[in-house]
C-alpha cells in the first residue's frame, strides 16, 4: 500500500481566490481545523509567497509573517510551511519566517529557471528547514527537460521537487509522465510531489496518477480554494486516496468539517470551472492571472476569456501580471 503526505495550501494558494485578504482569526481557525484533521503540512503566505504583498501582485490584508506566527501558535502537530519566489522573496524574508516558526519552505521558479533557486535552497538548509521545490507551469516543457530542472534543485538542497500544474493544463499521463521522469532522474536523492489545479477537472485524477507514478507528496486545498479554477480539493483527495488504498493519515470526518464548516462560511467565492479558468487550462495560462484579467476586463470592456487567450498566445509567465493591462488595451483598440 503506497503512503503519501497530503499537504494543504488553503492559506497560501487559497489566498489568490480571496485577493490575499485573510485575517489572523481566519488563519487561526483554518489551522486548528486542519491540525485537528491530522494534516501534516499547512502552507501559509501571500499567494505569491514571502514578499508577495505588492502593487503588482495585490496587497495582503495582514502581513504574511504575522499570519505565519498565528499559524504556528495554533498548530499542535502540523508543520507550517511558507512559499518563496526568488526575486520576490529574499533570504532575509526566509530567515524571518524561520524565526516566526515556519519549519518548511517551498521555493518556486518557472519550470526552466531552477538555477535561480540555488542560493535560497542552500540558505534554507542552513536554517534547518525542510525544503520543497516548485517547478511552475510544468506543462511548458517536456518530461525530460523538467527532470533536468529538478536535478538542479536537488543538487542545491531540495528534498522534494513538485511537478506544479500552475495552469491546470496537464491531462492524465501528461502529469504522471513528468513525475516518472523526475523519479528516474533523482532516484532516492529526493522525493517527488504533485500540485494540481482543476481548470480542466483533472486535478484529482492527475494526483492519483502521480502517486501511481511514484509521487510521495500531494497538494490540495479545502474546497479547492486556490488560483484559477482552484486546487485539487484536499477533502476529495483524502477520500479518493482512502478508496484506492493509498495511506495518508488525514482524518476524513475532520477534513470534511474543515472544508464545509470552517472554510466555506468565511469566503465569498469558491473557484469554479468557468469560461475564463477553462481557457486558462486550455491555453496554459498561469492561474493567478484570472482575477487580474477579470479586473482588466471590467475596466476596459474586454471579455476576460479573450484577455486570457491572448495572454496564453503571448506565453506570459508568473511575474508578468502587470502586462495583462497591455493585453486588455490592445484588444480594446
Amino acid at each position: 500500500m503506497p503512503k503519501i503526505r497530503l499537504n494543504d495550501t488553503t492559506l497560501r494558494d487559497g489566498s489568490h481566490a480571496i485577493r490575499h485578504q485573510y485575517t489572523e482569526d481566519q488563519v487561526r481557525r483554518v489551522v486548528r481545523a486542519l491540525d485537528d484533521a491530522k494534516v501534516q503540512m499547512i502552507e501559509v503566505t501571500h499567494g505569491d509567497g514571502l514578499g508577495g504583498s505588492s502593487f503588482n501582485y495585490g496587497f495582503s490584508k495582514v502581513s504574511d509573517l504575522d499570519l505565519i506566527s498565528a499559524a504556528v501558535d495554533e498548530a499542535k502537530h502540523a508543520s507550517i510551511a511558507c512559499l518563496l519566489l526568488p526575486g520576490l522573496g529574499t533570504v532575509a524574508d526566509l530567515k524571518e519566517a524561520r524565526e516566526r516558526g515556519a519549519s518548511m519552505v517551498r521555493i518556486a521558479t518557472h519550470c526552466t529557471e531552477a538555477d535561480v533557486s540555488i542560493r535560497h535552497f542552500q540558505a534554507a538548509r542552513e536554517l534547518g528547514m525542510e525544503t520543497g521545490g516548485f517547478l511552475m507551469l510544468s506543462h511548458r516543457i517536456s518530461p525530460a527537460e523538467l527532470a533536468q530542472q529538478a536535478r538542479i534543485m536537488v543538487d542545491a538542497g531540495c528534498q522534494c521537487v513538485f511537478v506544479v500544474d500552475s495552469a491546470g493544463s496537464l491531462i492524465m499521463e501528461q502529469a504522471s509522465d513528468r513525475v516518472a521522469a523526475l523519479i528516474d532522474e533523482i532516484g532516492d536523492e529526493a522525493q517527488v510531489g504533485f500540485h494540481g489545479h482543476q481548470n480542466l477537472s483533472f486535478g484529482v485524477a492527475n494526483s492519483v496518477l502521480a502517486v501511481r507514478a511514484g509521487a510521495s507528496q500531494i497538494d490540495g486545498s479545502l474546497a479547492g480554494l486556490g488560483a484559477g479554477a482552484g486546487n485539487s480539493p484536499t477533502e476529495v483527495l483524502a477520500v479518493a486516496f482512502e478508496r484506492l488504498g493509498i495511506e495518508h493519515g488525514v482524518d476524513l470526518d475532520g477534513i470534511l468539517a474543515a472544508a464545509e464548516d470552517v472554510l466555506k462560511p468565511m469566503v465569498e467565492r469558491i473557484p469554479a470551472m468557468d469560461r475564463g479558468s477553462i481557457i486558462q487550462g486550455h491555453r496554459g495560462v498561469y492561474n493567478s492571472f484570472l482575477l487580474h484579467a477579470e479586473r482588466a476586463a471590467a475596466r476596459y470592456g474586454v471579455p476576460t476569456a479573450d484577455i486570457l487567450a491572448e495572454v496564453g498566445r503571448r506565453g506570459y509567465v508568473g511575474g508578468q501580471e502587470d502586462m495583462i493591462i497591455d493585453v486588455a488595451v490592445a484588444l480594446q483598440s
